[in-house]
């Protein structure tokens, strides 16, 4: 249970760097284990987000799948929009999307690079929003230009648009338009507040409604070894030993992931080489602790 009181809705991710045959069984692993949400990465130059989340919602039925995220330099917003709309309608209710800057150096190398990245995704997201809405949408942005353009196949259910970022100015943009907010994993549940807050700034302006979710990434060894193996990996990317991720038992994994207020947690494995078949179980394990832990606090 999260610091607001509430159980949180229980995510894993697929890493880009397993090969792509393995997707259909690890979303249909998620789905056995009760686990409510299947999170994908579009990281360059290894699978592509959209296609990912086309095979692990045809290899399941009641799974949502996420994208966090599409870089949006990387991908034409109407293009981006049709996807999205094909699938949303295909499987109505089971996509979100993240969409966020790409990493800088991947988008020089694909030649995708803008001067403003923060410019470019505001005028993306309102664009992507309003066109999965049904909207005729007309923009003469600054690299968001369209003439009239509107879907023929309007998603049946609103698709939530949600950004992903560190900085807080893009944080803060999360919470002035977004539908949600992707915090990643390399955040302490203190660091990881202090976004939060980035986020809750740029809501000062809108109306915020009840939907808006904050998704948190957390890295996840389980086992007796699992402290350890987080604590070597925090020292190689420079993050406080001991507030990395979570691992150990399942009641050590759940504690841990109490400490964060996020309405969906997104257990992520370290590296491609982790057994996903035993670490979805574990995922599942703790997603089934996290509802008995809910029911006996009420």
């Amino acid at each position: 249970m999260t610091q607001s009181g509430h159980r949180p809705r229980v995510g894993v991710v697929f890493r880009p760097d397993r090969s792509p045959e393995t997707l259909p069984r690890t979303a249909a692993a998620a789905q056995g284990a009760g686990i409510d949400e299947l999170w994908l990465w579009e990281d360059c130059f290894l699978q592509g987000g959209i296609a990912q989340a086309a095979v692990a919602l045809g290899s399941s039925d009641t799974l949502t799948v996420g994208i966090g995220v599409l870089p949006a330099p990387l991908r034409n917003v109407v293009s981006t929009a049709m996807e999205i709309a094909t699938l949303a309608t295909i499987f109505p209710g089971r996509i979100r999307v993240g969409i966020g800057h790409g990493v800088q150096a991947w988008m020089r190398q694909a030649g995708a690079a803008v001067p403003s990245p923060l410019t470019l995704l505001r005028e993306y997201h309102s664009a992507l929003s309003r066109l999965l809405s049904g909207e005729s949408v007309s923009a003469d942005g600054r690299f968001v230009r369209l003439d009239g353009v509107q879907l023929d196949w309007v998603p049946p259910q609103r698709v939530p648009v949600l950004i992903g970022g560190t900085g807080p100015k893009t944080l803060r943009l999360a919470g002035e338009i977004a539908d949600g907010v992707i915090i990643d994993s390399l955040n302490t549940p203190e660091s990881a507040r202090t976004a939060l807050g980035h986020v809750a700034a740029g809501q000062t302006d809108r109306p915020v409604s009840a939907d808006f979710a904050a998704v948190q990434y957390l890295a996840c060894v389980p086992g007796a070894a699992g402290r350890q193996r987080l604590d070597e990996v925090a020292a190689e990317r420079e993050v406080a030993a001991g507030g990395y991720g979570v691992g150990g038992t399942v009641e050590e994994i759940v504690t841990g992931a109490s400490g964060y207020s996020a309405q969906t947690v997104v257990f992520q494995p370290i590296g491609p080489e982790v057994d996903m078949d035993g670490f979805t179980h574990s995922v599942g394990e703790v997603a089934t602790a996290l509802r008995g832990w809910s029911s006996d606090s009420h």
